[in-house]
């Protein structure tokens, strides 16, 4: 248990060390087309300071932070049976609306010095990241459309960005050139941000603070990929899901199909990123 412990403390020793301070927290609705329930909406945060930015969802931050370590797993582990295990006479059940679940697993951390973003995410079924340069995106301003959000008089613009046409609105009364998601380098804080098809960023709040920006959790359990092979490899897998678990695992996965009132299967809906990818560039060639 000592050991446990001294390796507990080191840990995050290791992690405030590396850590940079914010200096302000933006919070984010995030609206997107999903595959089987029409439009979702979450939650996500932006963290920001001169040198660094980090987006991700606070509940999916609190379970990696609380996983990074064996006490943690531990105690991640009791709240999580605690809230989301209902055992009944007909046997066991899982409700993972009851308890703290993550499920958005999308990291961006921004670095202007080093003129590159980096992305961890879960696609195709694994744990990925892969870095890009920032002059992959280029904006358009238009000095003359201004509108005011949280009472921050905002500029818009607007960029090509990996196959979507994005309309952002940034404010200059904010100079920091970061934005929710990988959408970046505006003079200015990008308060809001949309594309074609029902995508949307909206900033709901901003203050000072100071949390750190802690580096990505675990980053080992990450494998580099290329970025459009991923996304061209997360399509195939959420088309293809029981076919690929059950060659990893020995065909011993069955998913449960649905079925109308009448009693017969209903098909499965189709993921197609022309639709559903904030980059659907990967199909451009299909």
């Amino acid at each position: 248990m000592k050991k446990v412990l001294t390796a507990l403390v080191m840990s995050v020793a290791s992690m405030t060390a590396l850590a940079q301070q914010a200096e302000m927290i933006v919070s984010y609705d995030y609206s997107f087309p999903s595959l089987r329930r029409g439009m979702k909406k979450e939650k996500m945060t932006l963290l920001a300071s001169a040198k660094e930015s980090k987006y991700f969802n606070d509940m999916s931050l609190w379970v990696d932070s609380l996983k990074s370590t064996p006490e943690g797993k531990e105690k991640y582990r009791e709240i999580f049976n605690k809230a989301c295990v209902v055992t009944t006479a007909e046997g066991m059940s899982i409700d993972l609306r009851k308890g703290p679940n993550k499920s958005i697993y999308t990291y961006v951390f921004t670095t202007p010095e080093q003129e590159s973003l980096t992305l961890y995410d879960k696609l195709g079924g694994e744990l990925v990241y892969y870095t890009e340069p920032l002059s992959e995106l280029s904006w358009e301003i238009h000095p003359d459309s201004t509108a005011t959000i949280l009472g921050y008089e905002c500029v818009k613009a607007e960029a090509d960005y990996h196959g979507r046409h994005w309309t952002a609105w940034f404010s200059p009364e904010v100079p920091m050139p970061y934005g929710p998601w990988k959408l970046h380098g505006l003079p200015g804080l990008i308060f809001k941000a949309g594309a074609e098809g029902g995508f949307l960023f909206e900033a709901t709040g901003i203050e000072a603070t100071d949390r750190l920006i802690t580096p990505m959790y675990k980053q080992d359990d990450y494998s580099k990929v290329d970025r459009l092979k991923a996304l061209d490899d997360h399509e195939y897998y959420n088309n293809n899901t029981e076919s690929m678990l059950n060659a990893r695992f020995g065909g011993k996965v069955k998913i449960q199909k649905t079925y109308d009132e009448n009693g017969k299967e209903v098909e499965d809906p189709k993921y197609d990123g022309r639709t559903l990818s904030l980059e659907p560039d990967y199909k451009k060639d299909k």
